[in-house]
């Protein structure tokens, strides 16, 4: 009898174990984004492209804006003053929050402007946000803050447990608006001294397209409270405040490529001159690997920079990258490691003409499944600005060479390919 009790409940054990990993690949076919083979074709020049390069990513281009750089720790200054200055709303969307000064510094901010009267609309991806302070946490919601976790686990999201709201934006007063790579834990204090300070790179956005940017924070808080918000408090009328052209993309559209991808990718495919690419996860695809190679072979001078293993905060995600490394030097693409501390952020220049800046990675979790917001922007000097940070740190760096690679290390290799495996995980 027990023989039979133990075979039955062996079976039903396999048969439940059956059940959760076909549910699993279940959920994993449904969410998951297709990736086609994009191609493009075309002899124009990209500062002539902006409102095909804003179609594709499914926005408009927006005019008459203004972008200002803000790099390193010196970026949570500025951001701080200018919710300090804020008379209506406050909205703020991030991934990561930790416990620590700059986390206090943020609530200490927010906090008193809710106290004031503001609006505050505090945005925190679940699994990112984990380590926020409860202190924290509960003085903002004392004074008045609105707090809402993206995806809080339960059994109700277990269908989008893996999607995660990876932005890194705030909109202020609905005039003004943050966007970029900057995280809220106190390694991005200070200016990328030493291994416990990272360096990243945030704009800040004056002009009509600060609509774009609040339209990227209302879709996600609609989602997650329901709660529309309209008003010139969040959408108030904005006139020209430069001569910058931009386009956000920020939409993941179900059962095809989301917007962030099409733009990097279209962007690579257009590129005469050079790419010059400053990113901390840099896993490409096979499809943009050969888009690098193609560039390569038309003279584009094609470099991507990266912090190596022992300057990442996850060098498991450098690892993984590394297993396409020999393919992307044998196409010729310049690969250069940064050693000395976390280079978080995400840029692409174009050409001298052309950037991107925002908070998408260059791997697949950023392009198919995390909400992301990527800003294209066709501005000569500021291209200048970003060119500049990548020649003031790739001073530092180590080159990648294809024969020296080639010969690196069993274990290395081993890892290399093993991690590679689980790089949508990371």
């Amino acid at each position: 009898m027990s023989d039979f009790l133990g075979s039955a409940l062996h079976g039903a054990s396999a048969l439940l174990l059956g059940i959760i990993v076909l549910l699993g690949l279940v959920i994993w076919s449904i969410k998951r984004h297709r990736s086609p083979k994009l191609k493009i074709e075309c002899g124009a020049s990209i500062d002539t492209l902006m409102p095909s390069l804003a179609g594709l990513s499914l926005g408009s281009v927006t005019t008459g804006n203004s972008v200002e750089l803000l790099e390193n720790g010196a970026f949570f200054d500025v951001l701080i003053a200018r919710m300090g200055a804020a008379q209506q709303t406050i909205h703020f969307e991030t991934f990561l929050w930790k416990e620590g000064v700059l986390g206090q510094r943020l609530a200490d901010a927010l906090s008193e402007r809710a106290r004031a009267g503001v609006q505050v609309r505090v945005l925190l991806d679940a699994t990112g946000s984990k380590e926020i302070g409860k202190g924290e946490r509960k003085q903002m919601e004392a004074a008045g803050c609105r707090v809402v976790m993206f995806h809080e686990r339960s059994i109700y999201n277990i269908g989008v447990m893996n999607e995660r709201d990876h932005r890194k934006l705030a909109v202020i007063d609905g005039k003004e608006a943050f966007v970029g790579g900057h995280c809220v834990v106190d390694a991005w204090l200070g200016n990328a001294e030493d291994g416990k300070h990272y360096a990243d790179l945030s704009v800040r956005l004056h002009g009509p397209i600060v609509h774009s940017v609040q339209a990227a924070f209302s879709e996600n808080w609609g989602g997650q409270t329901g709660e529309l918000f309209v008003g010139d408090d969040v959408f108030p009328e904005l006139a020209p405040a430069g001569k910058v052209s931009i386009n956000a993309a920020y939409a993941k559209p179900e059962g095809s490529a989301p917007a962030v991808k099409i733009l990097h990718h279209t962007v690579i495919c257009l590129a005469k001159k050079r790419i010059w690419i400053q990113n901390p996860y840099f896993i490409p695809e096979p499809e943009a690997i050969d888009a690098f190679g193609a560039a390569v072979k038309r003279g584009v001078d094609v470099r991507v920079m990266m912090p190596s293993t022992s300057g990442s905060d996850n060098p498991m995600v450098q690892h993984a990258g590394h297993r396409n490394f020999e393919k992307l030097l044998k196409c010729g693409v310049r690969l250069f490691e940064y050693p000395h501390t976390l280079l978080h952020q995400k840029v692409m220049t174009i050409d001298g003409v052309w950037s991107a800046i925002g908070s998408s990675n260059f791997d697949d979790r950023s392009f198919d499944t995390n909400d992301e917001i990527t800003l294209s922007i066709q501005d000569e000097a500021l291209a200048g600005q970003l060119d500049a940070v990548f020649e003031k740190y790739v001073d530092r760096c180590q080159e990648i060479e294809l024969k020296a690679w080639q010969q690196r290390g069993l274990w290395h290799k081993f890892k290399d390919n093993w991690f590679y495996l689980f790089n949508e995980v990371f």
